[in-house]
């Protein structure tokens, strides 16, 4: 359905998320990855939606030659807790702070999309509340230990074994924390 809708188009997966590509796949879209670095500094001022959707539009913005079938994705997840932006852990140590910050408390997982041609762009987001229980520090060690959350945005997974065992409730898109508000990005992709 969304394979017949898109076929004038060239659609570009600008992200190495194996999570982002998988949905891809899962969606029967023919689709290409691109990939270009970008250094992803936001004006400190930027709150929440606005931190993503600037970081969206910026990664984007690194592909300046789309030709007129070109459909160009671009995405970015923060987990925003208590008026601080969590992005990708730098190490272990950094990965633990963030769970223990997480640990106990309701935070937010915050996706933002940019949908870009040669002739318009569509920025979306999606916001999923979740709620963390008290983690302890040997289950914080472990789950470091074994699944290295380093390519997530608050150093964890939901899909993975802290999301089993950490997470007492959700209240939004389960797929917007796994990395991608799919069935947002899939309307705005049927409405082209």
């Amino acid at each position: 359905m969304l394979r017949e809708k898109l076929k004038e188009y060239n659609i570009i997966l600008a992200s190495k998320s194996p999570r982002r590509q998988q949905f891809f796949k899962d969606l029967d879209i023919d689709f290409t990855i691109q990939l270009k670095e970008v250094e992803e500094i936001y004006p400190p001022e930027l709150k929440g939606t606005a931190i993503t959707d600037f970081l969206a539009d910026l990664k984007s913005k690194a592909f300046s030659n789309l030709s007129e079938k070109d459909l160009l994705i671009t995405s970015d997840t923060i987990v925003w807790l208590e008026d601080k932006a969590l992005g990708k852990p730098k190490d272990e140590a950094d990965a633990f702070a963030m769970l223990r910050a997480l640990s106990g408390k309701k935070h937010e997982v915050i996706t933002s999309i940019s949908i870009k041609s040669s002739h318009f762009q569509k920025i979306v987001n999606d916001t999923t509340v979740v709620s963390f229980k008290e983690l302890s520090d040997d289950e914080i060690n472990y789950y470091i230990k074994n699944y290295q959350p380093f390519d997530k945005a608050g150093a964890y997974g939901i899909q993975e074994w802290i999301g089993f065992i950490a997470i007492e409730n959700l209240e939004g898109s389960y797929f917007n924390v796994v990395g991608l508000p799919i069935q947002k990005l899939y309307i705005e992709l049927m409405n082209l």
